[in-house]
């Protein structure tokens, strides 16, 4: 193995590129888990950006157009599943999974005529001299607008769930839906803006994969990236900022796996293109051995269906 062309810094760069799409798709998807519901279709809603942000990209030139239709299309497919377990009160795991399986193939029916096009190349942030500082101007100051979008989005969401009065009121949502609504809260509405976000959130992390990440379609691209993104919100013990702590150890490993293929390391190669949700097993299994401390954080009313009494 030749390990002489790795740089550190080109390493922790790509590694960061690697962890936005599954730290945008879990911090929507914590906001959703907050609120007492449980989407497993992230994976599907990824997709479905991925795609939307993809063709809005290319008809228009607009990368930036692209990653707000990324958004929309996330959003219309987690109305889908908001009103079939908000209304209809459909198993929220069965929903879940059935929109993943409707994302992944209307997306392959979407993008068949997109493949090997390539979409308008997205900004990158340059701060005359700053961005050519040695080490620091690169590791700070030269990353794509979409990373520093990400991180700020995080500030956000916990400034949203720790500060103010709508997020005391989803976090109440979340952990006892019955006394919620005694109080006179919509739980259902706010349950409903809370998917709408995560399916926007998720989209979002989709076109990053199309439009930045690995800028062409193709079908299945996500490749497992939304079920990284649900195994990231456990890890992170439904806290904001550790979204972002379990989003780069992942970005490091999918990074990694990929730069010992390119250094010729002597391990078969679906050895180490299964590491990353190798790892992901593996945390999750450490995370619930102690099911006291693994249920501290988790919401109460996770996953259980909210029908208000007359």
């Amino acid at each position: 193995m030749d390990f002489s062309a790795l740089s550190p810094v080109a390493l922790i760069v790509s590694l960061m590129v690697a962890a936005t799409p599954i730290l945008l798709a879990a911090i929507g998807e914590l906001v959703v888990e907050k609120s007492g519901v449980l989407n497993l279709g992230v994976e599907g809603m990824m997709i479905i950006g991925a795609i939307c942000g993809f063709i809005v990209a290319v008809e228009t030139g607009s990368p930036w157009l692209g990653f707000l239709a990324a958004m929309a299309g996330g959003a219309a497919i987690s109305f889908i599943f908001a009103i079939l377990t908000q209304y209809m009160l459909t198993n929220q795991v069965a929903t879940g999974l059935a929109l993943t399986l409707f994302g992944l193939g209307f997306a392959a029916l979407l993008g068949h005529s997109y493949a090997g096009i390539k979409p308008p190349k997205f900004g990158k942030l340059d701060i005359p001299f700053i961005s050519d500082i040695p080490v620091i101007g690169e590791l700070v100051f030269s990353h794509d607008y979409m990373i520093y979008i990400s991180l700020a989005i995080i500030a956000g969401v916990w400034y949203f769930l720790t500060r103010t009065r709508g997020g005391l009121v989803l976090r109440a949502a979340g952990e006892n839906h019955d006394a919620a609504h005694a109080l006179g809260y919509k739980v259902i509405r706010i349950r409903i803006m809370a998917i709408l976000f995560g399916g926007a959130m998720a989209g979002l992390g989709g076109a990053y994969l199309s439009l930045v990440r690995v800028p062409q379609w193709t079908e299945g691209m996500t490749a497992g990236a939304g079920w990284i993104a649900l195994a990231l919100v456990v890890f992170a013990s439904w806290k904001p900022w550790r979204i972002i702590l379990g989003a780069y150890l992942f970005g490091g490993i999918t990074v990694l796996q990929l730069n010992l293929q390119a250094a010729g390391a002597n391990i078969p190669v679906a050895y180490l293109s299964m590491t990353p949700y190798l790892v992901t097993i593996i945390v999750l299994v450490i995370m619930s051995a102690d099911k006291k401390r693994a249920s501290l954080n988790a919401p109460a009313c996770l996953g259980r269906i909210f029908h208000a009494s007359n």
